[in-house]
């Protein structure tokens, strides 16, 4: 018998069962928490697993129990406040429910969330949470379904795929965001959004034709809520006014220095992001240019640093938390067997009145 100094560390299951006095299969289902064992016995193992310092083999556990108590999240932009605090939500709820998190993040690059994916099956997670990149095949994720793990959605949909989607209704946030940029007099209203040249595409088409069927991202509801909200006022939409040219903060800075330069610049911004926001803000400082004075700003999300800014950003606040526990506890209830049609749960937003928005000042 090797001597406890030797074991302790990289102690296997046959170590523990020799400690404990018991038979390698007890000791598994001791630990294991699966099929029939003593307490006195169980206790004696779990002892000796202590002492050994044992360390489980989580994926040979999970090819008898069929569980590894792990599930895994894709995340399109670990930078991003909203998907930072989702995720939040997502590890709180998951370890209160005795899983743990693999987590990935995607820059919203197609491939890699392919290659996380698979990664993430290959580790045997009980299910994932996904939130998609912006355009390309689902194939990978039909696949994982098809496998039987659960795949849930974080933020947002892709048409016919059968999975369960959190979120808000960007369409009617984005609507009233808008119309409240109406209400105060604005008419020449820009969107400033993250996106791709197949966004810019859908966007700048007459009269945004099709934007609301753009695949797994928010840009396409919310555009369409701005739109929208522009048509029922008669206003007619210019497309020099749609800004989509990725999704980092120094992008949306030089895209908000080019809206800024036309002959009729806008006097209101939409951001769709506070990555937006926050670029928008650095360009007016670098331009001197006055908020709400000379153009208003009216972002998505409460970021930290919203309330905190000069002047306080007016904001449409999505429950970030809440949607990631939403996700989560949508996600546990699919691996733990409730069998239903794919569900679209909703939650509400609220709108956050600041002072980085007031009527239009010059024409």
């Amino acid at each position: 018998m090797r001597r406890l100094d030797e074991v302790r560390g990289m102690a296997t299951l046959p170590d523990v069962a020799q400690h404990a006095g018991v038979s390698t299969a007890t000791a598994a289902r001791a630990l294991g928490g699966y099929g029939s064992v003593r307490e006195s016995t169980r206790q004696r193992v779990l002892d000796a697993a202590e002492v050994l310092g044992y360390r489980p083999n989580v994926l040979a556990r999970s090819m008898i129990t069929g569980s590894t108590q792990t599930i895994g999240v894709v995340i399109s932009d670990i930078e991003n406040p909203f998907f930072r605090r989702s995720l939040r939500g997502i590890t709180d709820t998951a370890r209160s429910r005795g899983f743990e998190v693999l987590l990935a993040n995607t820059d919203e690059e197609l491939e890699k969330e392919r290659s996380a994916v698979s990664l993430l099956a290959a580790r045997r997670v009980d299910g994932m949470v996904v939130c998609p990149a912006d355009a390309g095949d689902r194939k990978h994720l039909r696949e994982v379904i098809a496998s039987g793990t659960p795949i849930v959605l974080l933020d947002r949909r892709v048409s016919g795929l059968a999975a369960d989607t959190v979120g808000i209704d960007n369409r009617k946030a984005a609507r009233l965001a808008t119309e409240r940029l109406l209400s105060l007099g604005h008419e020449r209203i820009a969107i400033v959004t993250g996106g791709t040249p197949e966004i810019r595409e859908r966007l700048v088409r007459p009269d945004m034709r099709g934007v609301e069927r753009l695949s797994a991202t928010t840009v396409g509801s919310r555009a369409a809520g701005y739109r929208d909200a522009l048509t029922a006022a008669g206003i007619t939409m210019r497309p020099e006014y749609f800004s989509a040219n990725g999704f980092r903060r120094e992008d949306a800075v030089s895209e908000v220095h080019l809206l800024m330069d036309l002959p009729q610049p806008p006097t209101a911004i939409l951001a769709f992001d506070s990555i937006q926001s926050l670029g928008a803000l650095q360009c007016f400082r670098e331009r001197s240019i006055r908020c709400p004075e000379h153009v208003s700003l009216l972002g998505f999300d409460d970021a930290e640093w919203a309330d905190l800014v000069s002047p306080p950003l007016t904001v449409v606040t999505q429950p970030m938390y809440e949607i990631g526990v939403a996700a989560c506890e949508r996600l546990l209830d699919r691996i733990g067997g409730e069998q239903r049609s794919p569900v679209h749960d909703r939650l509400p937003t609220v709108f956050v009145e600041r002072s980085s928005i007031g009527p239009p000042t010059h024409g």
